[in-house]
């Protein structure tokens, strides 16, 4: 798995992460931008990335399906929920709108026929700052019928996400902290 971590390290950083000056979704300035969909959209990028959320939910048995909000988490849940099946252990994918659907069932959740209502699944992001974006999911998810059973992403930029995550009562597991991201890639 470490090798797959360096791996994935350095195309993070050569695909997904720019230094500069930008402004984040939350609405804060940052010195670098991280964008994990050029990665996930990669074909050896969603493969790793599909290896690592698996081994990360690995220690995690009752979770029954993983997701994500869209459009961050739209391949992430697909990279991993397509591994799961490769590995033995398929786990379907679902995608929480930002929005409700506006005409037909009206929902906040897709994929909700593969998921068996009650049971924990596996939340999934691309990065977090704040932890807003993926909280709000979660209280989506909840609304749904589902358990929080997990919750996984690609970066953790450090500045205070995990911290909001766990004042809400969960726990965060990262592929990376900002600073390892770097580490590694440099390696």
């Amino acid at each position: 798995m470490q090798e797959m971590r360096v791996r994935l390290a350095k195309l993070l950083y050569e695909r997904s992460y720019r230094e500069g000056e930008f402004t984040l979704t939350s609405g804060r300035k940052s010195d670098f931008y991280f964008d994990g969909k050029q990665t996930a959209l990669h074909p050896e990028g969603a493969f790793l990335i599909g290896h690592l959320f698996n081994h990360l939910l690995k220690d995690n048995p009752s979770v029954t399906a993983v997701g994500g909000l869209t459009l961050g988490a739209d391949p992430l849940v697909t990279a991993t929920s397509v591994i799961s099946y490769q590995l033995g252990r398929p786990l379907p994918a679902f995608i929480v709108r930002k929005n409700p659907k506006g005409h037909g069932t009206n929902q906040y959740l897709e994929g909700l026929s593969n998921l068996q209502t009650g049971k924990p699944v596996a939340m999934l992001e691309d990065v977090v700052t704040t932890g807003g974006s993926l909280l709000t999911a979660c209280e989506r998810v909840k609304e749904a019928g589902f358990e929080i059973g997990m919750l996984c992403t690609v970066l953790d930029r450090e500045e205070g996400g995990n911290e909001a995550i766990k004042a809400a009562g969960y726990e965060l597991h990262s592929l990376f902290r900002r600073s390892e991201l770097l580490a590694l890639a440099g390696s």
